[in-house]
């Protein structure tokens, strides 16, 4: 990466001299050029790594300019990164800028370590996007074992495959990853091995359930608290990013987290800074940031549900997890694999499955996924007396009998003319009832965590409830 060329558009002399420098003590190349006029026919003389744009250069401090010159630039350039950077920045100038293809956006005065990562991050990044043209059909199991740290992960789908790839090419960079799917599909493991296939992996992969923080904590958790900062506050604790530094951490669940924390997560995801509650000390922490949603992120940003600014500061590089049903080729290798643990977490030996069996199972929707195989393999091979496990086995294990109704009969239980939020109070309801009013199965069996069903029940004012 050293001895790449950046170049450095910025109408003010001083500017464009300071970073210059401190690129070429940092072994880059700077090229310096104080109007996008004098930078455009640089681009063809010289084969930038990265552009650093200011987006000011009149005495206007819209960002007109800067986002016209990002245009021009990506129209002939367009695998060439460009950081935006202002002295009058705003969320919607970043927002902006981010839609135009923009790799990050740094506010003036900078700091130079932030800075120099933002820049090695950016080159990484596109260097490991070229390296993703395709060239060939699409990888096998065995090819992407070879390069990568893999095996907690199961499955040879192509769809599956191809998110492997995504993730372990992109893992030795430090752009963060969102991880969309549905419930169940994974997205943890997924997490997992983007940091275990990183430079980081020697350092501490921190998990976050954010939708199991309540707002209220969600500043302890995540930055930590001085004794005595507030009343049960009897020692000092480490924030989460705290933790993580020089690691990675895991927010799982980002749709879940309401729009307060988001201001106060997206600050530090951009400046890698914050403070424990109680002190006034400033600390810094460096981080790969992964986060994962089971929710359809832009259409809450469209619903004004979650910051704009958040998702593209989180959505750098974003993989998208099929479901089960979309990869049934790999239902018998999971179901063999949950097998094979029983054997390890509770002795049991000699089950298998019968042929009939493993077809049955492929045919099923497991609208809970894998997590939802898991149990039910589990839970079946746990009650048969028999060492061949039947279709039967499966078909009449109680604990899974509601979860697995078909199509027809699940429509019978919703009437006609019902509302979204009538249809989710009588879940709701339904999943209580059915585990006697108890709040961690019923969380459970809806998919949901217990503080996501907390909140529904209070704003449905469903009552007898039990912790």
């Amino acid at each position: 990466m050293t001895n790449s060329y950046i170049l450095i558009i910025d109408d003010d002399e001083a500017v464009r001299k300071s970073i210059g420098l401190f690129l070429k003590m940092n072994g880059f190349k700077p090229i310096l050029a104080p109007h996008p006029k004098e930078a455009y026919p640089l681009l063809s003389e010289f084969k930038f790594s990265c552009v650093l744009l200011d987006m000011n250069f009149k005495v206007e401090t819209t960002g007109d300019e800067g986002l016209a010159a990002l245009k021009k630039i990506k129209k002939t350039n367009s695998n060439l990164p460009v950081i935006l950077f202002t002295g009058w920045g705003s969320m919607q100038l970043a927002i902006e800028g981010m839609k135009l293809g923009a790799s990050d956006f740094i506010n003036k005065p900078w700091d130079n370590d932030h800075l120099l990562k933002c820049i090695k991050d950016a080159v990484a990044v596109e260097k490991n996007k070229l390296k993703a043209q395709p060239t060939e059909k699409s990888p096998t199991r065995k090819k992407l074992e070879d390069q990568y740290n893999i095996s907690n992960i199961i499955g040879q789908d192509p769809k599956l495959l191809q998110v492997l790839e995504t993730v372990g090419r992109v893992a030795k960079t430090n752009a963060p990853i969102l991880i969309m799917g549905e419930s169940g599909t994974g997205k943890e493991l997924i997490a997992e091995a983007a940091h275990n296939n990183s430079p980081r992996n020697d350092n501490e992969f921190v998990k976050v359930n954010l939708g199991g923080i309540s707002q209220s904590l969600f500043e302890s958790e995540m930055f930590g608290h001085k004794k005595g900062s507030f009343t049960g506050a009897y020692t000092d604790r480490e924030g989460r990013f705290a933790v993580a530094d020089q690691g990675s951490i895991f927010l799982d669940e980002m749709g879940e987290l309401d729009l307060s924390s988001q201001v106060k997560l997206l600050r530090v995801l951009q400046e890698r800074k914050f403070e424990p509650l109680g002190s006034s000390k400033t600390q810094t922490a460096d981080f790969r940031v992964i986060s994962a949603t089971n929710k359809t992120l832009p259409e809450l940003v469209k619903e004004g549900k979650f910051r704009e600014d958040l998702f593209f500061r989180i959505n750098l590089i974003t993989v998208v997890l099929p479901p089960l049903r979309e990869r049934k080729g790999d239902i018998p290798l999971l179901a063999q694999h949950f097998l094979d643990q029983l054997e390890t977490s509770y002795g049991i030996t000699g089950k298998t499955f019968a042929p009939d069996t493993l077809k049955w199972l492929q045919k099923q929707p497991l609208k809970g996924n894998i997590r939802e195989l898991k149990n039910w393999v589990e839970s079946s091979v746990l009650m048969s007396m028999s060492d061949v496990l039947q279709v039967s086995d499966f078909e009449n294990n109680p604990t899974n009998i509601h979860a697995f109704q078909n199509d027809e009969i699940k429509e019978e239980i919703v009437p006609n003319g019902m509302t979204l939020e009538e249809m989710e109070i009588l879940m709701i309801r339904k999943a209580l009832d059915e585990n006697r009013y108890k709040i961690a199965p019923s969380a459970k069996q809806l998919g949901i965590s217990r503080n996501a069903l907390y909140r529904k029940i209070e704003k449905y004012e469903i009552t007898d409830a039990q912790d």
